[in-house]
């Protein structure tokens, strides 16, 4: 069998990911938090897709479970997808710094813990890939969102350095930075429909940019564009802006 992780399973990206990767002939595993609620998701793809799927228990906060989780894997995956991702609430995190120190734990800080686990025995094996869903949002602090914005940056540059570190060992690492994707956690959001995403392109795309090996994906594409003119602009004129 040839397994893929996919941790946060229960977001929409990380469905359509999963459907994905079972139609290109992939088993999976499912972690979530409360992951019996997959049941159905999971049961739905055993039967349409006829790929085996494995729920796994999963708390990305709790750091001393990540290795009995990793170690307790019946087969070892061949990669690993991150769509681990917590928005939370900008204005409050401000003032409670319980939320901030969620929406950074959640997004930057778990799945480093996982991830290193997961690092340690590719690198062992020489082979594997790793994506990790980040952001646009970490390419350029901005007042709406810098909070989360600071834990997908946070992200973007562990992703890096993992990528330079198991390349020699012939581990893939990829960075995944959506822009706007319809999902439940921007529900409510006045989305541009022509820069906005369905979770089924944001899937067909790290599917195809990970089997491409490419190093980092913006989805939609025009997002690589639109953050290289956002990073432009200077210091001085962008403290002024609202984006």
């Amino acid at each position: 069998m040839n397994y893929v992780l996919i941790i946060g399973a229960k977001s929409d990206i990380a469905k359509a990911t999963a459907r994905e990767y079972a139609k290109n002939g992939y088993d999976l595993y499912l972690a979530a938090r409360n992951s019996s609620e997959l049941e159905a998701f999971a049961n739905d793809i055993t039967v349409r897709i006829q790929r085996t799927v494995k729920l796994v228990e999963l708390d990305i906060l709790d750091y001393k479970s990540h290795q009995t989780l990793y170690d307790n894997l019946e087969e070892k995956p061949l990669g690993v997808i991150s769509a681990i991702g917590y928005l939370g609430e900008q204005e409050k995190a401000q003032s409670d710094f319980t939320e901030a120190q969620q929406i950074m734990a959640t997004n930057y800080t778990g799945v480093v813990s996982l991830f290193n686990i997961i690092a340690n025995d590719f690198e062992d094996r020489r082979s594997g890939f790793m994506v990790g869903i980040s952001s646009v949002a970490g390419d350029r602090g901005r007042k709406n969102n810098y909070i989360y914005g600071s834990a997908k940056a946070a992200l973007t540059a562990y992703l890096s350095g993992l990528r330079n570190r198991l390349y020699d060992a012939q581990v893939h690492v990829m960075t995944v930075k959506p822009g706007f994707v319809a999902t439940k956690m921007t529900e409510g959001m006045d989305l541009p429909e022509k820069l906005t995403a369905q979770p089924e392109e944001v899937a067909e795309d790290i599917y195809k940019a990970q089997q491409k090996n490419k190093n980092v994906l913006y989805t939609k594409w025009m997002w690589r564009w639109v953050m290289m003119m956002i990073k432009m602009i200077p210091e001085w004129k962008f403290k002024g802006m609202s984006l």
